[in-house]
Formats: structure tokens, C-alpha cells, sequence
């Protein structure tokens, strides 16, 4: 992913972000942001039969099991969106070269999509956790362009931590499900490096608000390089650990690992019933947001 390193001024970050991302968005989505966000913002409006090429997302499973045939829900769309960043900061986020840490990636698709949604009237909020047992901070939910540079400057001045326990998400997941009381639209983003059983969590702040996993990673958390013998140092806890990268059979059990480490957190993401956009540090943030867009949009169908 092409992401300069940050500006340093959150109004330089916006224009930098306007310029370079907004703008190709209007192009390539043509104002059709409804694709990204389509689960949100509804109320329930009626029951009807099923017909082909229904979301089956909306049967009403009690309805249906009463008539004996399928009923899905039909909805009317509010006006607003209220929308949430739960912000994932624990020290491997901070993982990365240096123009394209996990970070900058974070930072660029928050002030991206804030944008985009307050632009049009809506609200966005944020909380920010470290990866600790408790929340760090919560940035109520507001709009218009001061919003966005608001979350954009906490972003930039929330200090780097050189050393956590295990990171454990469900904090703040349960922070979202404790602390947003309206239907929202929230984005959680994150490493997901964690603790494991945060999918409980997930899923229930999932059955109340429209839910979006956003997930930054490193090509180099999956395969490792041929750069000779290194020191590693664990972004988390800060064990070191001496490796010899030249290695083959060493480079390859790293990639087996990592690659059982995907498919067991792509489970997590199906049984917790949530859309995910994973973002690498080295993909053109652009065209991740207009690939996510266009499977949404197929699974409408």
C-alpha cells in the first residue's frame, strides 16, 4: 500500500486523504456508498414471502417456521448513520517498515471513511483501547469536518507502547456493546492478534448494530524474509529471539503457522457473523475499499 508517512498535521492528513483517496472513491463508487454500508440504518417496516434473490439474512426464521413457508422482514432506511471506530492500539499495530506501519494504515481508513460519512450529514465516534483490560478513551459521536480532524489528531498523538501483556480484544468489544446504546454502524479494526474468545463478544455486538471487522496486517507476519541471521523482538511483550532467516524449512514452518493462524481467525469471523476487509500495509487503500464494496454488493444479490 502507498501510505506516506504521516503528516504532521491532522488538516495536512485530510487533504492528503482528499486528494488521493476520496476523490478516486467518488469516482470509482460513483457516490454509491450505500454498498459499504447497506446493513445499516434501517427499521423494520413489514413481513413478505420470500422471493428469489432475497437476502437470506432477512428471513424471519420465527415467522417462517409458523406460515410453513419462507418470510423475510423488509426495512425503511433512516436518514442518519451513527457510526463507530473501536480502535485496536496495542503495540503490534505498530508493526510494520516505517512508511507503512499498521498504524498509518489504521489512521488513513479511519479519517477515509469518517470523511466520507460526515460529508453527508452523519455522526462517528471512536474508542480507543491498548489492548489492556480497560478502555482508554471514548470520543463521543459527532459530525462535520472538525470531527474527523478531532480523530485524526487523537490518533496521531496517542503514543506508541513499548511493551503490553498478550493483547485481549474483548474489552473493547464489551466497551462498544456497554458503552453505544443507539443502532450503529461500527467499524472494528484491528491486528486481531489477541487473546482468543473474543468471538462471543463479537457476535453479540453484532445481533445489536451493524458490525464491520477491519483488519490491518503485514505481508511479513505471513512470510517471512530471506534477510540472514536477526534479532525479532515480540511487539507485545518485547521477548527477543534469535532467528536465521536463510533457513528454508525454518521460513517455511512460519508460513505454515501463519497460514493456520488465518483460516482459524476466518472461522472466528463466520462463527461471530461479520463482513471483514483485511488491508495490507502494502495494498492501495483505494482499491480495498472498492474490492469490499463490490463482494457486499454481491452478497445482496
Amino acid at each position: 500500500m502507498n501510505t506516506p508517512k504521516l503528516a504532521s498535521t491532522p488538516e495536512r492528513v485530510l487533504q492528503r486523504l482528499d486528494w488521493q483517496v476520496i476523490r478516486r472513491l467518488d469516482g470509482l463508487l460513483q457516490g454509491d456508498y450505500r454498498s459499504l454500508f447497506y446493513g445499516y440504518g434501517i427499521d423494520f417496516a413489514d413481513l413478505r414471502e420470500y422471493q428469489p434473490g432475497d437476502d437470506i439474512r432477512y428471513i424471519d426464521w420465527n415467522v417462517t417456521a409458523r406460515m410453513d413457508t419462507p418470510y423475510v422482514r423488509q426495512y425503511v432506511e433512516d436518514r442518519e448513520i451513527i457510526a463507530w471506530f473501536l480502535l485496536d492500539l496495542s503495540p503490534s499495530v505498530d508493526f510494520g517498515m516505517q512508511q507503512h506501519q499498521k498504524r498509518a494504515v489504521l489512521t488513513d481508513f479511519v479519517a477515509t471513511v469518517a470523511r466520507l460519512l460526515t460529508r453527508h450529514g452523519n455522526r462517528v465516534g471512536a474508542i480507543f483501547a491498548n489492548g489492556g483490560s480497560a478502555i482508554e478513551r471514548t470520543i463521543p459521536a459527532r459530525g462535520g469536518r472538525n470531527q474527523v480532524l478531532r480523530l485524526v489528531n487523537d490518533l496521531m498523538k496517542q503514543p506508541p507502547l513499548e511493551r503490553a501483556p498478550f493483547t485481549d480484544l474483548t474489552p473493547l468489544i464489551r466497551g462498544g456493546l456497554n458503552g453505544i446504546k443507539s443502532r450503529s454502524l461500527i467499524f472494528l479494526i484491528s491486528d486481531f492478534i489477541s487473546e482468543p474468545g473474543w468471538e462471543q463478544a463479537l457476535s453479540l455486538l453484532n445481533q445489536r448494530h451493524e458490525v464491520l471487522a477491519v483488519r490491518v496486517w503485514d505481508p511479513r507476519e505471513i512470510d517471512i524474509p530471506d534477510i540472514g541471521p536477526v534479532f525479532i523482538e515480540d511487539a507485545e511483550t518485547g521477548e527477543q529471539m534469535y532467528l536465521n532467516t536463510h533457513d528454508k524449512k525454518f521460513r517455511q514452518r512460519f508460513k505454515e503457522a501463519a497460514l493456520r493462524r488465518e483460516a482459524n481467525l476466518a472461522q472466528s469471523f463466520k462463527r461471530a457473523g461479520v463482513d471483514v476487509l483485511s488491508i495490507s500495509t502494502e495494498e492501495d487503500l483505494v482499491r480495498a475499499i472498492v474490492r469490499f464494496a463490490v463482494l457486499r454488493r454481491q452478497r445482496r444479490r
